[in-house]
């Protein structure tokens, strides 16, 4: 068992940094230069909502120093509006932009590409179902063992 757990979170550094490369290529290919890979994802995980740093943060799993870094650059860019909580002042809440719109479409165009290309290259929505189920309990231990009470994890929660 320990090898093949030291092999899967491995593998899962691997592939979130093949994919933040994936998303390099695509701001490539499209001439994008004042937003990186990392900063295209929270923009794109951004959405059509309204958050602050701190949700984001928590919706995202982003370090929150990274976050607020990448959401300034991404303001100081164009990509995202910022405006003061009208309960709150001093609470910043950011939204997509025009621009930053019409980048979050062209990443979704992205995925939409490789969602179906997936099945040609041999991947079923089956295969990543259980995939993402392996990962959720994966995600669940961690977190688990976060409380400090131990490590045992009912699977089937």
């Amino acid at each position: 068992m320990r090898q093949p757990y030291y092999d899967s979170i491995l593998l899962i550094e691997r592939l979130h940094r093949h994919f933040l490369e994936v998303l390099k290529v695509e701001l490539d290919r499209l001439g994008v230069q004042d937003i990186n890979n990392v900063q295209s994802l929270i923009l794109y995980n951004i959405g059509d909502d309204e958050l602050t740093v701190g949700e984001l943060t928590a919706r995202g799993y982003y370090l929150g120093s990274n976050v607020s870094y990448n959401v300034k650059k991404m303001h100081e860019n164009g990509y995202l509006a910022q405006e003061r909580s009208a309960h709150d002042r001093r609470s910043v809440r950011v939204k997509l932009s025009d621009k930053g719109l019409a980048l979050r479409d062209k990443i979704k165009d992205l995925f939409a590409r490789q969602v179906e290309a997936l099945d040609r290259n041999g991947l079923t929505t089956e295969e990543l179902t259980r995939a993402n189920e392996t990962m959720r309990k994966l995600e669940r231990f961690w977190s688990s063992s976060l409380d400090y009470t131990g490590f045992s994890v009912n699977p089937a929660a």
